[in-house]
């Protein structure tokens, strides 16, 4: 099924292609400063990733006209960069394969590459080359052939990470089970509390998955030998990954480093995923009674655990 795609979005991709086509050259006459164009190059880049190819499936791959690579496969094996032969058993299968010039050529374009990427990186900061390499990796993941793997890594808190918390907790939980402003004025205040105050006894973490937050949690000290897990949150797109129970042990493994004898959190009956994940973990039911302070009827849940 074909959605309707607005014109203004046609014209913002074709803007984005024109722009980064300039920042990176292709354009250019001549690839990376050589004697070779983007399509020469693209097919000696994926010579250099095989021993020997079947000129047909090099056709295939990179979808150039068969006259025209034959005529550039032609001139590598004049300038003496492949060489072309039968494969063994099947006359009408042509291979194609680098000579030891020809991968010293790749070698030099492949070091060219990398040295112009590490330049236009080079000029950006770290949280910046980050959130870069993230959307790229969002770009290949919706118009790849195959989705990108939901990996995923735990951080510490950046800039810009406690104003995500709350607008998220606040619009998913809106969405997904009803709760009114009360639950993101408490998740404000939580947050606002833990910037204040967060001492050696308090931590937090974030999910990231291609350079974007999908998960948060915090550990706060409640006494000296008490801990409170507050926060856990997984965005929809990150669920059934292990997103939850990873950053559920990380908060319980610095509780335990940090000397507490007991771990305790609050939540509510109709939060069935996090329940289980809390579960799974080892925390166990204390104390159960109704709760409608965030809007819908519900129960609020005290769950501890021993360190």
């Amino acid at each position: 099924m074909k959605t309707a795609v607005p014109s203004d979005r046609v014209t913002a991709v074709r803007a984005f292609n024109r722009f980064y086509t300039s920042v990176i050259g292709v354009l250019n006459e001549w690839l990376l400063e050589t004697s070779y164009s983007l399509t020469e190059g693209r097919v000696i880049f994926e010579l250099a990733r095989r021993d020997a190819c079947e000129v047909a499936d090099l056709r295939r791959s990179l979808d150039l006209d068969a006259g025209y690579l034959s005529r550039m496969l032609s001139r590598f094996e004049a300038d003496g960069l492949i060489v072309r032969g039968r494969a063994e058993g099947d006359s009408r299968r042509q291979l194609a394969r680098l000579t030891e010039r020809g991968r010293d050529v790749f070698q030099d374009l492949d070091a060219r590459s990398t040295a112009q990427i590490e330049r236009i990186l080079s000029g950006l900061t770290e949280e910046d080359q980050r959130r870069l390499v993230g959307a790229m990796g969002v770009i290949e993941g919706l118009l790849g052939e195959h989705p990108r793997s939901a990996s995923f890594v735990l951080r510490p808190l950046g800039p810009g990470d406690l104003g995500w918390v709350i607008q998220r907790h606040g619009a998913l939980y809106a969405a997904e089970y009803g709760f009114n402003a009360s639950f993101e004025t408490l998740v404000a205040r939580v947050v606002a509390e833990y910037a204040e105050h967060h001492g050696p006894g308090d931590d937090a973490w974030i999910a990231e998955i291609d350079g974007e937050p999908v998960g948060s949690i915090f550990c706060v000290r409640e006494s000296e030998r008490v801990a409170r897990l507050r926060l856990l949150l997984v965005e929809p797109s990150a669920r059934g990954h292990g997103v939850g129970r990873r950053l559920v042990e990380e908060c319980v493994r610095f509780a335990r480093r940090s000397g507490y004898d007991e771990m305790v959190l609050w939540t509510h009956d109709i939060l069935t995923d996090a329940r289980r994940v809390y579960e799974r973990a080892g925390f166990e039911l204390a104390e159960e009674e109704p709760y409608d302070g965030f809007g819908p009827d519900a129960k609020e849940q005290t769950w501890r655990m021993k360190l």
